[in-house]
């Protein structure tokens, strides 16, 4: 690991797990595209039997794959809960993407299938712990999220909170330190996905955003080989979100490795069925490879 890495959460005991690993044949979105709605994460091997027979939730997992040149990484793909953890949010809620980024896993997967690259994909839910955030940033563990109060996360002990570290946050970050240190040179690919509208805010027009503040080369780039592929796609810098704001895992993981990197926002009403994601894995695929 490169010394000076993770200054942040040194310190923290970082409970072992037994990662999961996925192959591209589990992972691929092969064959004539359909209309079926994208599950929830839960068969997706991103829940172990602990002690007692409790679910204990798997701070990431593996996707293998041989090429080097890129890496996909995915810090909201999962909405899944801990049972020894009561969020004490409604179950519509956790379907909705203050839980977790829509579609992002099912992206991220198929990258990895199309580039023939390995990711990781994180295991548990934002409102459990937010992997994307300064580890003493107030929205680390949220108490409210779009308009829902999540009642498991107020008044939060200083304890609680070092262990949903030790046990999730750190776990996740340390792993993806370790796989891009073993890909030196790699084209880093973070993504995420965003909700089409906030409660009382309106319609977003951008369909990919891409986060943008230390490698904006590779970011144009990306932006006209899209363009030459779906001219229909609009493609902003910094929209919905700004790297400037919200870029805590690629600032902390993958900068201070001198990678080159983007960080990739869809738009969740493109992710809604096989057909959306195979779409966005199709362009973004296209798009990427002559950029490795």
């Amino acid at each position: 690991m490169r010394k000076g890495f993770e200054p942040s959460i040194r310190g923290y005991r970082i409970h072992a797990f037994q990662a999961c690993a996925f192959n591209h044949s589990a992972t691929s979105l092969g064959g004539p595209p359909g209309e079926r709605a994208i599950p929830t994460p839960g068969s997706f091997c991103n829940r172990q039997n602990g002690l007692n027979g409790s679910a204990v939730t798997n701070p990431f997992l593996h996707i293998q794959g041989s090429n080097n040149a890129a890496f996909v990484f995915c810090d909201h793909a999962s909405n899944v809960v801990p049972d020894d953890i009561d969020l004490g949010v409604a179950e519509a809620d956790m379907q909705r993407h203050i839980a977790w980024d829509i579609g992002a896993e099912a992206v991220s997967r198929g990258l990895c299938d199309a580039l023939a690259c390995a990711g990781l994909i994180c295991g548990f839910s934002r409102l459990v712990i937010d992997a994307n955030r300064d580890p003493h940033a107030p929205g680390l563990i949220p108490e409210e999220s779009d308009g829902t109060v999540i009642p498991g996360n107020q008044g939060l002990s200083a304890a609680a909170r070092q262990d949903r570290i030790g046990r999730f946050y750190a776990p996740y970050h340390a792993a993806l330190g370790e796989a891009l240190d073993a890909r030196p040179g790699c084209l880093a690919l973070s993504v995420h996905s965003f909700t089409p509208q906030l409660r009382g805010r309106p319609k977003r027009p951008t369909d990919i955003g891409l986060l943008v503040k230390n490698d904006t080369d590779t970011a144009d780039a990306l932006i006209a080989k899209v363009a030459a592929i779906d001219a229909s796609l609009r493609v902003d810098i910094n929209q919905p979100y700004s790297a400037h704001d919200l870029n805590w895992t690629v600032d902390h993981n993958v900068v201070p490795r001198d990678l080159r990197h983007l960080a990739i926002e869809l738009r969740q009403d493109h992710l809604g069925t096989d057909r959306g994601v195979a779409r966005m894995v199709d362009v973004l695929s296209r798009a990427i490879r002559p950029l490795l």
